[in-house]
């Protein structure tokens, strides 16, 4: 058998270190080449690590939160040779204890814990209970009674059966659980004559609890890492140095979405779909012109208030790793067109992993919407340290009075934050106001000067 070892590759120019965020296998697994191993995170991106061999995986080389500098060893993998693989760390000793390091002769393993040393104690955690088929935390084979029939006994939980990594291997491909399959070989060993009787007899079927409620006491530690301590970790700045107020209106959109659907029926194959986001982004352009002080960003420790002439909108966005935001820059200088595929863009980046550090980065303030889920009311969080949020509650069709009658209407919810510390209640209200009325109006929004 020989050592294989991986080291955490060059993720990146000017990388010098990755935070550990996801580890794809456990000590014990096999892999084959490809096999997606661990993702690290950087500055810039999520890089996952591919294994370029075949083998089993023996070492991992931190936990999920740890930080590893480039060239550091990653995982261990022993890869199979000509010979029979030895077994994993030896999980027996013999009947008498020796101080030679490694025992001699072929006397009998006996039920004795042992240190296993290139193994971390929190990846085995109990010691194995006896020869025969090796225990686990489910009802398995546990060993031969009488007439030679095997028995199901339950036993600690972290423990595997002795097998080779071809037999392993073959296990994972038939979609076996190795810990159902007793082992004849020595030491419990599971053999191919083994899996053969396994699969001519099938799996076992274990004893079912009497019926009745079961109370789960499952507790579950998971520890916060990668991207989502970095969203925890800003989100804790902004509510503990922000004083939020929020202020909510009601818009009427139904103008806008009527002209929106015209737009779509009649757009280029070249031009992307619009959405509200467009029209609002091009609404808090002009509303900022009135407002410019809510387009700003606050640095709280030197007391100084950034404001900008550029509107930089962050857009909020969900992926599979949590909330990003992802920048439109220049805002002011793009048309409704142009806004909408430059959304559609940072979003499909945000969403791959592929954006950029200056794509996710510059905004002055920012649109938060959680679509068709968007709620009635909502109380956005401000992306710090940018003083003004505005968020996108969803569309209801409601009967609105007319003067003469109920009428039916689209109607949306702004529910937008503000820094008060910069940005006053009257200044909040005289921007949304202005956003309210060229949404409700949407040709002004397109009208010059």
């Amino acid at each position: 058998m020989a050592e294989h070892v991986i080291k955490l590759p060059d993720v990146g120019e000017g990388v010098a270190e990755a935070e550990l965020v996801e580890w794809h296998v456990k000590v014990g697994d096999l892999v084959r080449e490809d096999t997606m191993l661990a993702a690290v995170m950087t500055d810039k991106a999520t890089v996952e690590i591919p294994s370029p061999v075949h083998g089993e995986i023996t070492w991992l080389g931190g936990e999920i939160g740890d930080v590893i500098a480039v060239g550091s060893p990653l995982i261990r993998l022993k890869v199979e040779g000509e010979a029979e693989a030895q077994p994993e760390p030896q999980m027996e000793t013999p009947h008498t204890p020796t101080p030679s390091p490694s025992p001699q002769g072929g006397g009998e393993p006996v039920a004795a814990p042992v240190e296993i040393a290139p193994v971390k104690a929190a990846q085995v955690k109990a010691a194995p209970q006896a020869t025969g088929a090796m225990p686990s935390p489910s009802p398995l084979w546990g060993g031969v009674r009488g007439g030679g029939q095997p028995t199901f006994a339950p036993s600690a939980e972290g423990e595997k059966p002795i097998a080779a990594p071809a037999i392993r291997l073959r296990a994972t491909e038939a979609g076996i659980d190795l810990r159902q399959v007793p082992g004849t070989g020595p030491a419990g060993r599971i053999t191919h004559e083994d899996i053969d009787a396994f699969l001519a007899r099938g799996p076992q079927i274990a004893p079912t609890p009497a019926p009745g409620l079961v109370r789960n006491t499952t507790v579950e530690d998971i520890k916060v890492v990668g991207l989502r301590r970095r969203i925890a970790e800003k989100m804790a700045v902004a509510k503990s140095r922000i004083p939020h107020i929020t202020y909510v209106e009601e818009i009427d959109v139904t103008a806008l979405e009527d002209l929106r659907a015209a737009l779509n029926k009649q757009k280029r194959a070249d031009q992307p779909k619009l959405t509200l986001l467009p029209f609002l982004m091009r609404a808090m352009v002009k509303a900022i012109a009135d407002q410019p002080n809510v387009n700003a960003i606050f640095d709280d420790e030197a007391g100084v208030v950034h404001q900008y002439g550029g509107v930089h909108i962050g857009i909020a966005t969900q992926t599979p790793s949590g909330l990003m935001v992802p920048v439109v820059h220049h805002a002011e200088a793009r048309d409704i067109w142009d806004c909408a595929a430059e959304v559609s863009r940072l979003a499909d980046a945000a969403k791959a992993g592929t954006a950029t550090r200056e794509e996710l980065s510059g905004s002055t303030i920012t649109i938060t919407s959680l679509g068709a889920m968007g709620g009635v009311v909502t109380t956005p969080v401000i992306n710090h340290p940018e003083v003004a949020i505005v968020g996108v509650n969803k569309i209801m069709v409601r009967p609105v009075w007319d003067g003469t009658q109920f009428i039916p209407r689209k109607m949306m919810n702004l529910s937008s934050s503000f820094d008060h510390r910069v940005v006053d209640g009257w200044d909040a209200a005289v921007f949304i106001q202005r956003v309210k009325t060229l949404l409700e109006t949407p040709a002004l929004i397109f009208v010059e000067g």
